[in-house]
């Protein structure tokens, strides 16, 4: 087994998410659930599952969507979780200290022994990324699966988030944004990576990198091959984003 040297402090771990060829399979957000409740680190909840008023903690969720006008139209599978924000607002109003941000690597945790359920964080995030647990009574989030990254027993291709690990397109990575010579800084620079709403000031560490322009059409079979400019897209997508986030 090839155990990962030990992360150094000031890392700012975090996701990548490539909306160009996430194919809004679920497997992400199956995965996280089922390795959260396995034992690992809290059990995700679910009641009712399949009745009329289901209730259950899902710590990555996948949106689906339009973008675009008449012909220029194209479905965007848009995966949400917790962004572990640089300037974490669900820290800042916690009264208790239950939600915290980690010095040596930028993760953002709760600590369900402190945690008294007064849902502030999941109002004081404006990405959605807060779950309460109404079988428990406190709130849960993404970890980054600190239970996986950091854990020697595992072998090194399976030390990243559940996620991470099952995406079958690969648009999903993990790493050190921190760092600007890693992989994961170095596909942000070169693909156009962008924060989710930035003019919060939140600094959220997952970045998103835009969707390509779409090249061709069934209807464009035999014609001149064209690209759909680049900026309506990302015009369009950021639109989007913003219905999908303050609705």
């Amino acid at each position: 087994m090839t155990s990962l040297p030990e992360y150094p402090s000031g890392r700012r771990l975090g996701l990548v998410i490539d909306l160009d060829i996430c194919v809004g399979c679920h497997g992400c957000a199956v995965h996280c659930k089922e390795w959260n409740t396995g034992g690992h680190p809290a059990p995700l909840t679910d009641q009712d599952a399949y009745g009329a008023d289901p209730v259950g903690v899902w710590l990555n969720r996948i949106h689906t969507f339009e973008a675009g006008e008449g012909n220029d139209c194209r479905t965007i599978h848009f995966p949400k979780s917790c962004l572990h924000c640089e300037n974490a607002q669900c820290v800042t109003v916690c009264p208790t200290g239950a939600s915290y941000k980690r010095e040596e690597d930028g993760i953002v945790l709760v600590n369900e022994d402190w945690c008294i359920g007064c849902k502030l964080c999941s109002w004081a995030c404006p990405y959605g990324a807060r779950e309460f647990d109404e079988n428990e009574g406190v709130m849960k989030k993404c970890t980054l699966c600190v239970d996986r990254i950091y854990n020697e027993n595992m072998q090194q291709i399976d030390r990243q988030p559940s996620c991470v690990v099952t995406c079958p397109t690969g648009a999903r990575h993990f790493g050190d944004l921190g760092d600007p010579a890693s992989e994961v800084s170095r596909l942000v620079a070169a693909r156009g990576g962008f924060d989710l709403m930035p003019e919060l000031g939140y600094k959220p560490t997952n970045k998103y990198l835009p969707p390509r322009p779409r090249k061709t059409r069934a209807r464009d079979i035999g014609a001149p091959r064209r690209l759909v400019p680049m900026g309506k897209t990302e015009r369009l997508l950021a639109r989007w984003l913003d219905k999908l986030f303050t609705r």
